[in-house]
């Protein structure tokens, strides 16, 4: 084959935007069943569509999940590391960037929980005193968690600084 041949690999491509949305998450889960192959750790990969995004979830009921612990990483960052590369397979496949959203032994889902404790704190410190409330910094993920937990509250938050120092202030409304 010459070098500028080009060769279609076949992408699943169902109608409409839920369908391309299921189809990222056909080629995440293709992508992470190698991954989790190689690496020789046990895991099932559920897949589902969730707030206009396609999402992945690696489970185990082997060990309470402990081995996909160690994709998570301490704080997430192995985490976040593999969804950036595997939304990079599903570009690389569709062409198209891809806003997935990846969850290994439920990690994200308690950090969100936790997040939304947090700001609901907040809101309620805001509530009582009137004054402006400066969180820790976050991840865009945790940061966009927040931002819904004040919207949701009839709140105004904004994200202030610069990454990785990014953080979240809750305001009342004006």
């Amino acid at each position: 084959m010459s070098e500028t041949e080009n060769v279609d690999v076949e992408t699943p491509q169902p109608e409409g935007d839920s369908g391309r949305l299921e189809a990222e998450g056909d080629i995440a889960a293709d992508y992470l069943e190698e991954l989790l192959d190689i690496a020789d750790i046990d895991g099932d990969i559920d897949i589902d569509v969730d707030h206009g995004r396609a999402a992945v979830e690696i489970v185990s009921e082997e060990d309470g999940g402990r081995g996909l612990r160690r994709l998570v990483g301490d704080d997430g960052e192995v985490l976040d590391a593999l969804q950036e590369l595997t939304r990079l397979a599903v570009q690389a496949r569709t062409g198209d960037r891809s806003r997935l959203m990846l969850d290994i032994a439920g990690h994200r889902k308690a950090r969100r929980d936790a997040l939304t404790e947090l700001a609901q704190e907040a809101i309620a410190q805001v509530r009582t005193s009137g004054q402006d409330v400066s969180l820790q910094a976050m991840n865009p993920f945790e940061r966009k968690v927040v931002h819904d937990a004040v919207a949701a509250a009839g709140l105004v938050s904004d994200s202030e600084g610069v990454e990785p120092n990014r953080r979240v202030v809750v305001r009342a409304a004006s």
